[in-house]
């Protein structure tokens, strides 16, 4: 049982923003505001989503992408921020678990998620 004040707020700022349906295994693009000093830009975050947890305003995903000298980088952003600006989904993965952390030990040709056809 959820105080109604509380629900009713977090339907307001759920309410505010349009979110695409995506799932762990899925290639996201996140346009994120970024803030140097007193000036902001927008730059965008590409990776598989790897898990997603939470409802409501509560809800975050992580998102697993490979930088420089192939280390893997992961982030976590709660989905309904103010830094978050735009979420694309770019590629359908086929996966049959909804929890991806064993990409962690994975690399190369292993770490590849099939993309799921329609």
């Amino acid at each position: 049982m959820r105080n109604k004040y509380i629900e009713n707020f977090e339907n307001a700022q759920v309410a505010g923003k349009t979110i695409p349906e995506f799932r762990a295994g899925d290639t996201l693009r996140l346009a994120v505001t970024i803030k140097e000093g007193s000036k902001t830009r927008v730059q965008s975050y590409e990776g598989v989503c790897i898990a997603k947890r939470g409802t409501g305003t509560g809800m975050t995903i992580n998102v697993r992408k490979i930088g420089a000298n192939g280390v893997g980088i992961e982030r976590m952003f709660p989905v309904y921020s103010d830094s978050i600006n735009e979420i694309q989904v770019v590629r359908r993965g086929r996966v049959r678990r909804a929890k991806l952390f064993y990409l962690r030990d994975l690399a190369g040709k292993k770490a590849r998620i099939k993309e799921l056809r329609k």
